[in-house]
Order: structure tokens, then C-alpha cells, then sequence
């Protein structure tokens, strides 16, 4: 059981401390927005992802491998939706203001894991990683998917509390300006639809 649990562990905390959108967006939000307004943001990730991972175990894998021309449809969508989510981060001028836009609703940031493409790649990768064809397979995936909930969720609130952090010092409009500007071109530049690429 152990020798189980601790790769899984070690999978979720190294994949989802590190940058990616989901990620980049909750550390923008909470430095926009702030802790009370990103929460819904926050929670959206914290169970959307690991209910990706159960309805991809539970056979939707499957049916793109059937169909991959639905992941890549997927895939082109994700693009458009980060351009979008890019110029909204890039826009926003002014903290807790109607002018800095509005953070992700719950829906929403559930919705964004299917078009996410770092989430793609966690999710396919911890699925063949950890789980095996059989009797046994739904107990793996239920495996992944409490271990994101135990570890990558809390994973992902620490970027939001960086980002509430980052307000005391990004207290001038320009610095804040400039900041969101930033987090909007690594948004955009980081991924396209075939994979991770750099800028």
C-alpha cells in the first residue's frame, strides 16, 4: 500500500507546486481580487481536476481514443480560452476593483481543467502511471484522484496566498500593470495544442 501511495504523493506535490495555468491564473486572481473573491476560483481547481480524472478512469479515455479528433477540438478550445483568460490577466489595472474584471466563477474553473493543457498531461500521465486494466483499476483511479484532493489542492492555494503576498509590494498601479502583463505572456507563451513549448 505504501509502495503505492508514496509515488502517487510525489507525482501530485511535484506536478502541481509547479507553474502552469491553473496555477499562474490563481496567484493573478488573488493578487487582483483578492483571498474571499478568488475562493471560488480556488475550489473549482481544488475538485474540478480530480473529477476530470475520475469521469477519464471511468471511460470518457476511451472515448478519445476512439475519437481523437475530439481531444484535439479540445485542445484548439484550450488555446482560444487561455488567449482569452491571457487578456483578461494582461488588462486587469486595479486590486479588488470592478476595473480589474472578475475572478473565475466555481463553474468555470471546474470547466477550464477540460480545455487545460498541463491538466491533460497530469491527468493521462498519473492514470497510466498508477492504475492498471481490471478488477483494480477503479481503485487506482480513486487513488489519484484522493490524492490530488489531499495534496494538489492545497498545492494550488499556496500560489493564490503568493499572490496575495505580492499585493503589499505591487502597490503602485504601473508595478501592477506590468506584473499582470507578465503572468498574461507566460500564460500564453507557455502552451499551444501540441504541447509545452517555450516562448
Amino acid at each position: 500500500m505504501i509502495e503505492t501511495l508514496v509515488p502517487i504523493a510525489l507525482f501530485v506535490f511535484s506536478t502541481s507546486i509547479t507553474p502552469g495555468p491553473n496555477n499562474l491564473m490563481i496567484m493573478s486572481s488573488g493578487l487582483n481580487h483578492g483571498a474571499s473573491r478568488s475562493t471560488p476560483h480556488l475550489l473549482g481547481i481544488w475538485l474540478g481536476f480530480p473529477a476530470m480524472i475520475i469521469a477519464i478512469g471511468l471511460g470518457m479515455g476511451a472515448i478519445f481514443n476512439r475519437l481523437p479528433f475530439l481531444h484535439e477540438i479540445i485542445r484548439w478550445v484550450g488555446v482560444v480560452y487561455l488567449l482569452y483568460l491571457a487578456w483578461l490577466i494582461g488588462t486587469a489595472r486595479k486590486m479588488d476593483s470592478e476595473g480589474a474584471g472578475h475572478p473565475l466563477s466555481f463553474t468555470q474553473a471546474i470547466a477550464f481543467q477540460w480545455v487545460n493543457p498541463k491538466g491533460w498531461i497530469m491527468a493521462t500521465g498519473a492514470l497510466a502511471a498508477f492504475t492498471t486494466p481490471g478488477a483494480e483499476m477503479w481503485a487506482g483511479v480513486a487513488k489519484v484522484a484522493l490524492a490530488f484532493i489531499a495534496i494538489g489542492g492545497p498545492c494550488v492555494a499556496v500560489w493564490l496566498f503568493f499572490g496575495l503576498g505580492l499585493k503589499r509590494f505591487l502597490t503602485e498601479p504601473s508595478y501592477l500593470r506590468g506584473f499582470n502583463i507578465a503572468m498574461a505572456t507566460v500564460a500564453r507563451c507557455k502552451y499551444h495544442p501540441h504541447g509545452i513549448r517555450r516562448c
